[in-house]
This record gives structure tokens, C-alpha cells and sequence, in this order.
């Protein structure tokens, strides 16, 4: 009975959480400038090019990135580094981003006196409204010990990188989300060729929380060789997010539809919603290929969350034979705050089942 109730006021702080951010007017909607184009058949054309039903290429190696690095600080056992470098993405997917978002930032912590072969790295990617290292580095800080470096990577459309005219994590346009989610993977992937090619890590891995995980989960997906893939508190698919979670309360559904108008389609707001539903399920990620490693793949998910339903990250799971799910007690947001030791042993749980790369 006291568990029942405690899983009620989890589930319930999550509402009042969504209630307050998504349905007061502090801040905008989500898509407040509608689908991203005038023209739905290009946006479509797009959104098929940014996740392709039938991924080819799986094995193909990652365009390779040079971040220049600028030292932040250096104690006896770690040095944190920032670094800075242009997103390999495709000239038409660049010309696409917002200037803002064409440059790359990330930033690093190395445990130092530790040879990278005998070393693991996680790229940790960023939530939804993440606009800074300090929480994943919070997150990764404490492997140091266990050699274990973090590299946080600055989201497209976020920190340095949002566009002027956006506020916040509110995302102007649906293309946007798409944009930020390709960007993601492609810099994601470039980045552990990198460790791998030219710093010679031992293992690597990728991790991210809410949104963060459904990009870890495609990037572990895609990329051409073995890595832990770790995604926390995350659903299978932006659907479950935008039109089953309570982000579906903060989405701006009416300039949707009279965007549609504009262009002489008539859609009730229940149309308008299943056009979404179908133009994020080119986001879902049982779509793409199983992970090279599907034992390295942990899911951390609460057995109370108010924004992912527990079928989504089981789908994911029946998906991917041979991935695990993890169960924290509690809701989207107190999961968050309190299981961060949770998330790190999985971290270190995920890499154990990758083998050393020298015995690949």
C-alpha cells in the first residue's frame, strides 16, 4: 500500500511539474511557428532523409572531427577540457541548421596518469532544456576514479547554440526537433571515431537522459562498432513525448493546424495530432538496426513516469533482444534528481560487457 501511494505521488509531481512549465503562459508552446516550411512534402522529403526507414551504411565509418580543446582546469587526477568544432553534417542538413547551431561545442573530463588504451569514454547527450555541461558532468564526475572520462556534448538548438529568436528549450519549429535529433547522431558518432581513431580509448559508450536517450539509443544503433548504449528514463519514439506524455499539453496544436489552413488544408486539431504522430514515428527507434552489442544496451526507466509510459521503453526492449531494462522507483522528475547512482552503474555495467578494442 505505502509503495502504491508512493508511485501515485510521483506520478502526480510529475503533472504538477508538466501542469506548471507546460500549460502556464511563462513560457511559449512548442512548433509556436507551425511544421517548418510552407510546402509538407518537402518537410516529409526531409524528415525521410534525416531517419530513413532502411538504414544502409550501417558499417560505414563516421565522418572524422578535430575539436580544438581549451583547458578549463587540471587537478592531480583529471583534466576538464572544452572544445569546439563544425558539425559533419551533410552540406544540405548544415544549410539547414541555424547558424548558431553549425558549430559544435563539447566538453571533456579525462582522469589523468591513465593510458586512453586502458581507459573508457561516455558521450553523454543532453535532455530536454539541458542547456549546460554541469549536470552530465556532475553525472560522469564521479567514474573519474574508475577510469571512466565524460564528454558532454551541447545539443544543436541549445546553450551556445540556440537560435536567437527561441526561447528556451521551446523549439519554434517541428522540423527543428528532427534537425536537432540528425545533428545529434551525426556529431555523436564523429565524436567516438574520434576517441577511437585518434586517442586510442580502450571501450566508449553513449548516454543520455529523456530525449538524450532516445539519441544515445540511435547513436549505439548506428555507429560501425561496439558501444555500452545507455538511455535513461527515455521513450522509443518523440511520439510518446509529443502526443501521449504531458509535452503534448505544451505544443502550440492550433498554430499547427492553421499553418495547414494556409495552404488550404483543413485538419480538426485530432488530424493535426495524427499528423504528427505520423511524422514523429520516423523517429522510432525499433525502426533502426539492433546495436552490434545488444547486451551492452542498459535501459534505466521509473516505474512512475508521468512522460514515458512503461510500454514504450518495453517495445524498445522486445525490439532489441538481449538489452536490459533497469527499474528506479519514482516519477520523470524525482527520478532525475535521485538515481544518479543508478545511472552510473549502469555506466559501468554497460562498458564491462563491451570487450577491450585491442581484442577486437
Amino acid at each position: 500500500m505505502v509503495s502504491i501511494k508512493l508511485g501515485m505521488l510521483h506520478y502526480v509531481i510529475d503533472h504538477v511539474y508538466g501542469a506548471f512549465m507546460h500549460r502556464t503562459k511563462i513560457t511559449p508552446p512548442f512548433f509556436s511557428r507551425g511544421w517548418g516550411g510552407p510546402n509538407l512534402e518537402l518537410l516529409e522529403r526531409m524528415v525521410q532523409r534525416l531517419f530513413p526507414l532502411e538504414v544502409q551504411g550501417q558499417n560505414w565509418p563516421p565522418p572524422l572531427v578535430r575539436p580544438v580543446w581549451r583547458t578549463v582546469w587540471e587537478t592531480k587526477t583529471a583534466t576538464l577540457r572544452e572544445g569546439v568544432f563544425q558539425t559533419p553534417c551533410a552540406d544540405e542538413l548544415t544549410a539547414a541548421l541555424p547558424p548558431e547551431s553549425r558549430t559544435a561545442r563539447v566538453a571533456w573530463l579525462v582522469p589523468k596518469n591513465v593510458p586512453p588504451q586502458k581507459m573508457a569514454c561516455v558521450v553523454h547527450l543532453a535532455g530536454t532544456g539541458d542547456h549546460t555541461y554541469d549536470r552530465r558532468l556532475r553525472l560522469g564526475g564521479p567514474l573519474v576514479k574508475q577510469n571512466i572520462a565524460t564528454m558532454v556534448l551541447e545539443s544543436p538548438f541549445y546553450g551556445q547554440r540556440r537560435p536567437f529568436l527561441q526561447r528556451g528549450a521551446r523549439l519554434l519549429c517541428v522540423s527543428d526537433l528532427l534537425l536537432l535529433g540528425r545533428a545529434t547522431i551525426e556529431e555523436s558518432r564523429s565524436l567516438i571515431h574520434w576517441l577511437d581513431t585518434e586517442e586510442g580509448f580502450g571501450k566508449m559508450g553513449v548516454c543520455g537522459l529523456s530525449m538524450g536517450g532516445v539519441h544515445a539509443s540511435m547513436v549505439g544503433s548506428l555507429h560501425p562498432t561496439p558501444v555500452a548504449t545507455l538511455p535513461f528514463l527515455s521513450p522509443h519514439s518523440a511520439v510518446v513525448a509529443f502526443c501521449e506524455g504531458i509535452l503534448k499539453y505544451g505544443t502550440a496544436w492550433e498554430a499547427l493546424r492553421e499553418e495547414l489552413a494556409a495552404q488550404k488544408i483543413t485538419m480538426t486539431l485530432d488530424e493535426v495530432r495524427e499528423r504528427m504522430r505520423n511524422v514523429l514515428s520516423l523517429t522510432d527507434v525499433t525502426r533502426f538496426p539492433i546495436p552490434k552489442n545488444p547486451d551492452a544496451v542498459i535501459f534505466v526507466a521509473a516505474t512512475d513516469d508521468g512522460y514515458i509510459p512503461k510500454h514504450s521503453v518495453l517495445e524498445l526492449q522486445k525490439a532489441w533482444p538481449g538489452s536490459e531494462v533497469r527499474w528506479v522507483t519514482g516519477g520523470h522528475v524525482s527520478s532525475f534528481l535521485l538515481h544518479n547512482d543508478e545511472f552510473r552503474r549502469a555506466i559501468v555495467d554497460g562498458l564491462d560487457r563491451v570487450e577491450w578494442k585491442e581484442s577486437w
